[in-house]
């Protein structure tokens, strides 16, 4: 019993510990309220800073708080077919009651060698760019990492507001930098009565430029991502399918990347309002090599004229 009680007391420790850089960024975000309300207090631009406040907040929170989404229970195997999987002792063998399970789920991607996708600790085939997080102990749908920012997982559920998370903090942080710079320079050249508020002018400049950097980076590399429709996971491993990896596999073009993330309704885009294409299970490819075993359903339209522009480029260096 003890040592059952001392990882359940190690595992709440760890809980809260995730909290802190949660609990850290709200702390900022108050400091930088009371600074730039209360202290700095520019009228004319409060109507526009709480714009920015309310979406970014919003953003935030729904990035927080929205659970990632698990794959359905298709993808998880029956009791039956663990005990079969279980008994089996090579991986060929067990590769085929894979197969067969697999056949008719909408899968298109594989390991690196060729086998279906499975997570042993959820007992499931893992569906296209689903991952197991280690840190959420499960398989978390499009997974694109897990952030200890927002003490959750990145994935299906949550990437539009995690990017939209991006944009408004960015967005926050430029507009109290303008806004401020003329007092910072005043604050230099002891234009500023000597009152508190004067430091918290000069902290507020320091801590929403140099966050404006970093933000600005990152919401640039997210940008670059949802435009290719990749993940982070796939930047650094590429997805495999059976024709071999292919870091495009799932771009169909800049426009309807832009859907699959934010929707086909554009009134919907600038809100942290769940508005992303399908279901997370599945996804269109642009693959011109079709997978064999599956049904031709995901296949987006383009892939048969590149499929018949082989064909006739074959004949005509046959017929010469």
């Amino acid at each position: 019993m003890a040592p059952s009680g001392s990882r359940n007391i190690k595992r709440d420790c760890r809980r809260v510990l995730y909290w802190i850089p949660v609990l850290f960024i709200c702390l900022i975000v108050a400091w930088s309220y009371y600074a730039y309300v209360v202290q700095l207090c520019i009228v004319v631009y409060l109507v526009a800073y709480h714009v920015f406040f309310i979406m970014f907040v919003w953003a935030y929170w729904q990035t927080i708080f929205t659970k990632p989404m698990n794959p359905l229970k298709e993808f998880h195997l029956s009791h039956l077919d663990k005990e079969l999987l279980e008994r089996e002792d090579r991986g060929e063998s067990q590769q085929e009651i894979l197969r067969r399970i697999a056949k008719d789920l909408p899968i298109y991607t594989r390991t690196t060698s060729g086998a279906i996708r499975y997570c042993e600790r959820c007992h499931l085939v893992k569906p296209d760019r689903c991952h197991h997080c280690s840190v959420c102990d499960k398989c978390i749908l499009k997974m694109d990492h897990h952030c200890p920012w927002v003490n959750n997982c990145v994935g299906f559920s949550n990437y539009k507001f995690f990017t939209l998370f991006l944009a408004y903090s960015l967005l926050y942080c430029l507009f109290v930098t303008a806004t401020d710079l003329q007092y910072f320079i005043k604050f230099w050249t002891n234009g500023l009565p000597d009152t508190q508020a004067k430091f918290h002018i000069m902290f507020l400049f320091f801590a929403s430029s140099m966050f404006s950097v970093s933000l600005a980076s990152l919401f640039s590399y997210h940008c670059w991502l949802v435009c290719k429709n990749r993940s982070t996971l796939e930047v650094f491993r590429a997805p495999a399918f059976r024709h071999g990896t292919d870091k495009n596999g799932f771009s169909l073009g800049v426009s309807k990347n832009l859907r699959q993330v934010f929707g086909d309704q554009k009134k919907y885009w600038l809100l942290p309002i769940f508005s992303s294409q399908g279901d997370g299970c599945s996804f269109p490819t642009c693959l011109v090599n079709a997978d064999p075993e599956q049904p031709n359903v995901r296949n987006n339209g383009p892939s048969e004229p590149h499929d018949q522009e082989g064909t006739n480029s074959l004949l005509h260096k046959l017929s010469l």
